[in-house]
């Protein structure tokens, strides 16, 4: 599949999507959005894809959106096109049943901060910075913003992230609940590999299934959850992974999952 605005590579049972408009800080065009979201397609239906990492090319992860086409000025439709194609690239990331990493290399702002939080897990460089950066170019939250940042950092913290743009560091970051954790630029390869790596190793429909017991769990009522939960088992004691975590267990020795 031909990409011009990101690079796929898979490479021991990992993908890393690329964002790859470093003259512009990757700032999120709607090609590149289109472009995402085909990428996302394409590690689900690849079975030897059991983590996608997501991380930006240059010193920027995402600057957050295309300034220069929003300059060229945007029609009603034209606009709303734009803004529910970054939409469509947020529930993409939501509905792979996979674990998305994100490796956030640099500025994080806007539209990028946002995608950032769509991520399951979140490793940044301590050089990294993230921002709101909406109401200082006129326009309200979007792509998702919304709906993680209270839900991550609470009501009132996520309104004064929003109404003030305020720039934070990977610290700030960190200690507000963020993202996971922090390291050295140059650590930030090793770190995010090394975690890849372990992931593509757990049960892989078990975890996709946890991720999406826990992303509809934070809109679902506890009934609701708790019927999601006994669906999802029942699918995963059908396994051959549950098989061989089973007898893992009872003969006390590593498990050796396959996928299955």
């Amino acid at each position: 599949m031909n990409f011009t605005e990101i690079i796929y590579n898979c490479i021991n049972e990992v993908v890393t999507i690329t964002l790859n408009r470093p003259e512009s800080l990757n700032a999120l065009s709607i090609t590149m959005a289109k472009e995402i979201i085909r990428a996302i397609e394409q590690a689900r239906s690849d079975d030897n894809c059991k983590v996608v990492v997501i991380t930006g090319s240059g010193r920027a992860f995402c600057a957050g959106g295309d300034i220069k086409a929003m300059k060229i000025g945007m029609s009603v439709a034209k606009a709303r096109n734009y803004v529910l194609e970054i939409g469509r690239l947020i529930l993409a990331m939501q509905d792979l049943e996979k674990p998305i990493i994100a490796a956030v290399n640099g500025y994080a702002m806007g539209a990028g901060f946002n995608v950032v939080l769509a991520a399951d897990l979140i490793i940044a460089a301590k050089e990294a910075k993230f921002g709101q950066a909406f109401l200082q170019v006129g326009l309200a939250i979007d792509a998702g913003g919304s709906y993680f940042l209270p839900r991550t950092v609470g009501l009132v913290r996520a309104k004064e992230l929003a109404f003030t743009g305020r720039i934070i560091d990977a610290e700030e970051a960190l200690n507000m609940g963020l993202i996971n954790k922090v390291v050295e630029r140059e650590r930030l390869e090793q770190e995010v590999y090394s975690l890849a790596a372990k992931l593509a190793q757990d049960p892989s429909q078990a975890l996709g299934l946890t991720k999406m017991l826990i992303n509809r769990g934070l809109s679902a009522d506890l009934e609701t959850a708790l019927a999601y939960e006994a669906l999802a088992q029942s699918v995963c004691m059908q396994t051959e992974d549950h098989k061989e975590g089973l007898a893992a267990f009872l003969e006390k020795r590593a498990p050796k999952f396959k996928g299955k």
